[in-house]
């Protein structure tokens, strides 16, 4: 039975870990956790923000996904694409989720990411 889902893995490029630390917790305000040594040896990161948890891995000859991504819910989703926009992320609105503000993102190696708020 499931009963919750635990992390998203994202792909990257090896050595891109200054660079996601930048987006991830300089622009999108989460926090780095240590990946446990035998993990750490692979390179990559793990970040969190509550109960939101993504975690990098490095990939050779990485290309990122065209269409696949992380859906993550936020509170205040104007303010917060402002905020990320300001620091010079992109943000792309889109309208076509009823019921939902919702805009996309992508960190610097091209991971896309979708950050929704259901209408009230």
């Amino acid at each position: 039975m499931l009963v919750a889902l635990d992390h998203v893995q994202l792909a990257a490029p090896p050595g891109s870990e200054n660079a996601l630390r930048s987006y991830y917790v300089g622009i999108l305000g989460m926090t780095e956790v240590a990946k446990p040594p035998v993990l750490a040896a692979r390179g990559g990161c793990w970040f969190e923000a509550g109960p939101v948890r993504l975690h990098l891995g490095t990939e050779p000859g990485f290309r990122p996904a065209k269409k696949a991504h992380p859906g993550l819910r936020v509170r205040g989703i104007e303010a917060y694409a402002t905020r990320i926009a300001a620091q010079g992320a992109p943000v792309t609105w889109d309208d076509d989720l009823p019921g939902h503000l919702r805009f996309y993102s992508e960190d610097p190696v091209g991971n896309r990411l979708e950050f929704l708020e259901p209408r009230h």
